[in-house]
C-alpha cells in the first residue's frame, strides 16, 4: 500500500506550531558510522587515506579476485575495543566475521565482511548532559548503546561526475568501520545531537577516529517513529539515512516527527521505509520501503579464522586507555583548581587538553594558563583555522610569558604585543622578545617617583580635587605617568607610588 501523499507545504515547519505534537513522543535510534584510523584497510593490505586520485587505494583483494584471502586488521579490533571500554561495555573475545549478502555496484564483492551474531562490544552507555527544550534546565540521562560491531565501508557512487553514467570509486572500500547503534532510547533531537557530540569527541580522545563528518569519516542514520505519550509499544520505524553533520541530524528529526505526526493526524498511514533528508529543503524524502528486513544470507565467511582477543591482548589494550573526557574535566577542576566553565572548555578536545597540560610543566598559575588559551591562543586558532598541534607557538614560550607577567617582568599590554610577534613566527624567547621591543618594565623606584612628581605638579587642580574626595582621577595620573615612561612603568608600582603621594 503506497503511502498517503502529502504536499511539503501541508507539512509543519521544524519551529512552528504541530497539531497533535503534544500527544505524542519521538522514540529515536541512531546508527553510527566511525571510519577507524588505521594505516591499512580491515581486510587488505591497502592505504587507508581520504583524498586520493579515484580507485588508486585498491587491490585485487579490495576487489575479491579469485584466490585472493583477507586478512583482519589488529589494529582495528583494538579500537574497537577501545571503544567499547569507553562507553563501559561488555568485551566480546571470541569474534566471528560474517558474510552480509546484498548487491550494490559499490560493493565490489556483492558482500560486505561484518559482525551478524557476535558484536565485539554489547551494552553500556554514554552520559550526555542537554537542556530541556521547552523549559531550558539542564538535565544529565544515560543514552545507551545496544552494542558496537565491527565492518568494512562499502565504495562510493559518484552520480554527478558524467552525464550518462555512475562513476564508482573503490578506494573507501574496505576501510574499517565500527558501528555504533542505540537502544530505541532518545527522546528529542536535543538528545541526539549531545550523543553525537559526544561520540565525535570521545573517538578523538581514543585517537581512532577523526569525526569529520563532512569527510564522511563519521555518519548517522536515524531511526524513528511515534508513539502516543504513556503508550509503551513501538510504532512504525522510518529510517533517514547518510546525514553528515549533527545539526542535520536534530533538523532531519525534528521534520520527521512533525511529518509523522501530521500524517498521522490526517488519517494517513506511517510505512516501514528509507527516507532522505535534503538539508536545502528541510524535508525528508522516502527512497525505498522496508516492508521487511532485508534477506541478508548472513554466515560465517569461510576465508577468515575467528579472533580470540586473550587476556594478555586485553590488558595491553586497557594500558593504552587515554584518560576520557569527562575525567579529564575532573582533573582539571580537582588538580589545577579552575573553574568549571573553563575546564569544561579546555577539555572539550583532547588536543587543548593536552596543550593545557604542556603549558603547566613551566608555571604554575593555572588560571592565567586557562586565560590565556580560552582567549587568544582560541582566538587565534579559529582566525586561522588551526587545529592545536598546528599552533605556532610552543608551551614553554607560552608558559615562560607568564611567568615574566606574574614576577613584573613584564605588563598584560606587553605580553600581548610578545605573543602577537610569536604567532607572527618569531622564534625568540619571551625574554629576548621583552629586550629587543623596550618591553621590559621599569621597576626602579626612584626613575617612577620622579615621573609621579612629575606629573602630580603638573597637574594641580586635579590633585585638589582627588583630595577633596574625587579618588577616580587616580586612573588619570596613572595614564599620563604611563605616557611618560612610554609604557614601561610597572603599573602596580606606579599605582603605589602615586597613592603614597597624593595621600601626604
Amino acid at each position: 500500500m503506497a503511502e498517503e501523499i502529502i504536499s511539503p507545504d501541508e507539512v509543519a515547519k521544524p519551529d512552528g506550531p504541530v497539531s497533535g505534537a503534544d500527544k505524542f513522543e519521538a522514540v529515536i535510534g541512531l546508527e553510527v558510522h566511525c571510519q577507524l584510523l588505521t594505516e591499512s584497510k580491515m581486510f587488505a593490505a591497502d592505504a587507508n587515506a581520504f583524498g586520493a586520485e579515484p580507485n588508486t587505494n585498491i587491490s585485487v583483494i579490495t576487489l575479491a579476485h579469485p584466490g585472493t584471502l583477507p586478512k583482519v586488521n589488529r589494529k582495528a579490533i583494538e579500537y574497537a575495543v577501545r571503544m567499547g571500554l569507553a562507553c563501559q561495555s561488555e568485551i566480546t573475545r571470541h569474534n566471528v566475521f560474517a558474510r552480509k549478502n546484498y548487491f550494490y555496484p559499490d560493493l565490489p564483492k556483492g558482500y560486505q565482511l561484518s559482525q551478524d551474531k557476535g558484536p565485539i562490544c554489547v551494552g553500556g552507555g554514554i552520559l550526555v548532559k542537554v537542556k530541556d527544550p521547552e523549559t531550558g534546565a539542564p538535565y544529565e540521562r544515560v543514552i545507551e548503546v545496544h552494542h558496537i560491531h565491527l565492518e568494512e565501508d562499502a565504495g562510493k557512487s559518484i552520480h554527478d561526475a558524467d552525464d550518462w553514467a555512475t562513476c564508482l570509486d573503490y578506494n573507501r572500500a574496505g576501510t574499517p568501520l565500527i558501528e555504533m547503534v542505540t537502544d530505541p532510547c532518545i527522546r528529542t533531537a536535543e538528545e541526539a545531537g549531545a550523543y553525537l557530540t559526544e561520540v565525535r569527541r570521545l573517538v578523538r580522545y581514543l585517537n581512532i577516529c577523526d569525526g569529520n563528518m563532512e569527510e564522511g569519516s563519521l555518519r548517522c542514520d536515524v531511526n524513528i517513529s511515534i508513539r502516543p505519550k504513556g503508550e509503551t509499544k513501538l510504532g512504525t520505524k522510518v529510517e533517514v539515512k547518510n546525514l553528515n553533520s549533527i545539526r542535520n541530524v536534530q533538523r532531519a528529526i525534528e521534520v520527521e516527527f512533525r511529518r509523522q505526526i501530521e500524517l498521522t493526524e490526517t488519517g494517513g498511514r506511517i510505512i516501514q521505509e528509507t527516507r532522505t533528508f535534503d538539508a536545502g529543503s528541510g524535508q525528508t524524502f522516502g527512497m525505498r520501503e522496508k516492508e521487511t528486513m532485508n534477506d541478508y544470507r548472513y554466515f560465517p565467511d569461510p576465508d577468515l579464522q575467528p579472533v580470540t582477543i586473550s587476556d594478555e591482548w586485553m590488558a595491553a589494550i586497557e594500558s593504552t586507555m587515554p584518560l576520557l573526557p569527562a575525567q579529564m574535566y575532573q582533573r582539571f577542576v580537582d588538580q589545577y583548581g579552575l573553574p568549571e566553565y573553563d575546564a569544561a572548555l579546555l577539555t572539550d578536545a583532547r588536543e587543548m587538553a593536552e596543550f593545557y597540560e604542556s603549558v603547566c610543566r613551566y608555571t604554575t598559575n593555572y588560571k592565567a594558563i586557562s586565560n590565556w588559551l580560552m582567549g587568544p591562543v582560541r582566538s587565534l586558532l579559529n582566525e586561522k583555522s588551526l587545529r592545536e598541534r598546528q599552533f605556532p607557538v610552543d608551551a614553554e614560550r607560552i608558559g615562560t610569558m607568564i611567568t615574566l607577567i606574574d614576577n613584573g617582568t613584564i605588563s598584560q599590554t606587553a605580553a600581548q604585543k610578545i605573543f602577537s610577534l610569536m604567532a607572527e613566527g618569531a622564534t625568540e624567547t619571551p625574554n629576548q622578545l621583552a629586550e629587543q621591543h623596550n618591553l621590559i618594565q621599569n621597576r626602579n623606584t626612584d626613575t617612577l617617583g620622579t615621573l609621579v612628581e612629575e606629573v602630580l605638579a603638573a597637574w594641580p587642580d586635579k590633585v585638589a580635587q582627588y583630595k577633596k574626595g574625587k579618588k577616580n582621577l587616580l586612573g588619570m595620573f596613572m595614564g599620563e605617568v604611563m605616557k611618560k615612561s612610554q609604557g614601561s612603568a610597572d603599573p602596580k608600582l606606579v599605582n603605589a607610588l602615586l597613592v603614597e603621594k597624593l595621600n601626604q
